[in-house]
């Protein structure tokens, strides 16, 4: 499907045509630019003469002519991508934002991806062959290579063409949309009646109406539990790492799931009415395999794409050297870095100390070093409310809030007018803007009884999204720059405008104190996802490896990667073997090979954040998401002179555990 329809001789001939027209200053560019057409070239689009004829009469040589047609073709893309993603976020609308029931025609209006068609028809009317014959098509190595010396006109010409790198049929992206909706809306009504939670004693620990999901809800509300050091504390805790654990074994039974109407102990698996009495049959079976049946589904609408894409013929090769710009085995070796460092060791003997007990799967959420681990979760949730008793009073004082983190008055205002604010219908996600004019939208889950921490906490992490997709938006020179080399430089600046929650709500001072306790967490919550993040990785070239597998299969090959690196990086640290907790992550299932964004996006936040603190907050923020879409070594070298790298976060997290002791 991707080779090419024109005979090599074709194309040396149409070469040598241009270079004898256009001299051989211009050979380089001809000789790349015929082939890349060749490449993508199908017989719908004519024969051998065809192809000659049309590389002969559109090859651009002069300077003038050539920068002219890039401006057209970068203003012309912002708007269709721009009007695009609107439209495509209407059409998703019910299922991201907590409109109420989901009807039948919303989720079968989600399924409706109009851009699908963009790129397939820029190739029927010839406008993709004449950006391909006129401008290179650069691999990840060239840009690192030749990358340090480039200008920004030569940057943004190289990532305008990323959109023609593959030619993927509109039929197939179609295909990906309406199995991408279908996993999220999966995912996203994955909740968990905890307060419906009973254990072998008879108990219900967790209160009436907790509601959570599956397993950002789940994870917080463990997390929350390190401010009560009472047993009832720990035993919610560990009642909840068994609920967790019957989810990525699919031991839950099916009929639990987001139901108030059923008592579930998740020790036993039993299912119980209200009034207590046992329920068998169905209501008691287990959910078959249903978590890993859809990333199955996930995993085989991304492999269409494979036959379009030459040069990143995987999955896996897409979303490390195209979307992250970081090839995998660096990407493994920086996380490896974390997690054999002896600094994480010695956090490890620090946090058994403070809990006065050996450590227990689930502490690889401790939140103690968190400022917010030292209050109860019941006096957060009361400031949260009283400062934003709902999400229409967060988004009016949003230029406040800008303004009290350090950006001016006036900056603050330009960025509030462009970030819109929605609840979530599931734990809480940023929507980009792709076009100047729109907005982007914050987006968090709000109980019905008001703004709770949870909520609050998510919208920082989100505003810190928002305020890098305004500034890297409308304060790029050229469009195809917009946005961060990737996921994780956008979660950097998520997480240090997470870091900063507590500050907000007039609780505590984000001083020194706290950036040096801020270190010790972050480096554990660097561990964690780091594990996560290779179970991940692990879990993907499995599925390449065995293509045809089931989802039971699936299942019990998750399980066991999850054991090994538990087995590998984990156990050494807690003294205990095969847990199966690092599988829980619904961006497993829902957002392939997100997860190891995360930890990057840790070590990143660290070193910028250093930054941040020794000059003006709201200016180096600007400054640096103003670079736009470079690679990430140009990227964070440009933002603080250095390379990616976790040296800055062991060596201070060193010191902050001497300092403990």
């Amino acid at each position: 499907m991707t080779s090419t329809t024109i005979d090599p001789a074709t194309v040396q001939h149409t070469i040598d045509r241009l270079v004898e027209r256009h001299g051989p200053q211009q050979a380089d560019r001809i000789r790349r630019g015929v082939e890349q057409v060749a490449q993508r070239w199908r017989p719908e689009h004519g024969g051998a003469e065809d192809f000659a004829a049309f590389c002969e009469g559109h090859f651009i040589s002069n300077p003038e002519e050539l920068g002219a047609t890039f401006r057209r073709l970068e203003g012309v893309l912002e708007q269709i991508d721009g009007h695009l993603h609107e439209v495509r976020r209407e059409l998703t609308w019910p299922i991201d934002v907590d409109t109420g029931p989901i009807g039948t025609v919303d989720r079968m209006l989600a399924t409706l991806d109009l851009a699908a068609h963009v790129d397939e028809d820029l190739f029927q009317t010839k406008v993709a062959f004449l950006a391909l014959l006129n401008f290179p098509v650069h691999t990840l190595a060239e840009r690192l290579a030749e990358g340090p010396g480039w200008d920004r006109d030569t940057w943004a010409r190289s990532r305008l063409m990323d959109r023609f790198a593959e030619r993927v049929p509109a039929t197939v992206r179609q295909e990906i949309t309406r199995v991408m909706t279908a996993v999220e809306e999966y995912i996203s009504t994955y909740n968990i009646r905890v307060d419906r939670l009973v254990t072998s004693s008879g108990e219900r620990p967790f209160r009436e109406g907790l509601r959570l999901i599956s397993h950002w809800g789940l994870r917080d509300e463990l997390a929350s539990n390190y401010a009560d050091s009472s047993p009832a504390g720990l035993a919610r805790q560990r009642l909840i790492l068994r609920v967790m654990e019957s989810i990525v074994r699919q031991e839950i039974p099916a009929a639990v799931i987001d139901n108030p109407d059923l008592l579930w102990n998740p020790e036993t698996q039993e299912v119980f009415t209200l009034e207590g009495a046992p329920v068998e049959g169905d209501l008691a079976a287990r959910e078959p395999d249903a978590r890993y049946a859809a990333l199955l589904r996930i995993f085989h609408a991304m492999r269409t794409v494979d036959p379009y894409s030459p040069t990143e013929p995987t999955f896996l090769a897409r979303r490390f050297e195209r979307d992250r710009q970081m090839p995998e085995r660096e990407v493994e070796a920086l996380l490896v870095s974390v997690m054999t460092s002896p600094a994480v060791a010695a956090l490890g003997k620090l946090i058994e100390r403070r809990l006065g007990r050996p450590l227990e799967p689930f502490d690889i959420w401790y939140a103690g070093f968190k400022s917010r681990g030292e209050f109860p979760e019941d006096e957060l949730d009361r400031a949260a409310r009283e400062r934003y008793p709902d999400l229409e009073a967060f988004a009016a004082r949003l230029p406040d809030l800008l303004e009290r983190l350090g950006f001016t008055p006036e900056r603050s205002r330009w960025l509030a007018e462009r970030i819109a604010v929605d609840p979530a219908r599931g734990a809480g996600h940023a929507t980009e803007a792709v076009r100047r004019g729109d907005k982007t939208h914050l987006r968090t889950r709000v109980p019905s009884g008001g703004m709770d921490y949870k909520g609050y906490n998510v919208a920082m992490h989100e505003l810190g999204h928002n305020v890098e997709q305004v500034f890297s938006l409308y304060g790029i020179d050229h469009w195809p720059l917009a946005g961060v080399p990737n996921t994780a430089a956008t979660e950097a600046f998520a997480f240090v405008f997470q870091h900063r929650d507590l500050e907000m709500l007039g609780l505590r001072p984000f001083d020194a104190e706290a950036r040096r306790k801020e270190a010790l967490a972050i480096l554990w919550n660097t561990y964690e996802i780091a594990g996560v993040s290779l179970v991940d990785m692990g879990v993907w070239n499995w599925m390449y490896g065995h293509p045809e597998a089931t989802p039971a299969e699936l299942r019990e090959a998750t399980l066991a990667i999850a054991r090994d690196v538990w087995n590998r990086y984990f156990a050494p640290v807690f003294g205990v073997r095969d847990s199966e907790i690092l599988a829980i992550y619904s961006h497993m299932i829902v957002y392939g090979l997100y997860l190891p964004d995360y930890a990057i996006g840790h070590v990143v936040a660290f070193q910028i954040a250093q930054r941040l603190w020794e000059g003006d907050f709201g200016a180096e923020v600007e400054r640096i998401t103003r670079q736009g879409r470079l690679t990430p070594d140009a990227w964070i070298r440009g933002a603080v002179g250095e390379p990616i790298s976790a040296d800055a976060l062991l060596a201070e997290a060193r010191e902050a555990i001497a300092a403990e002791r």
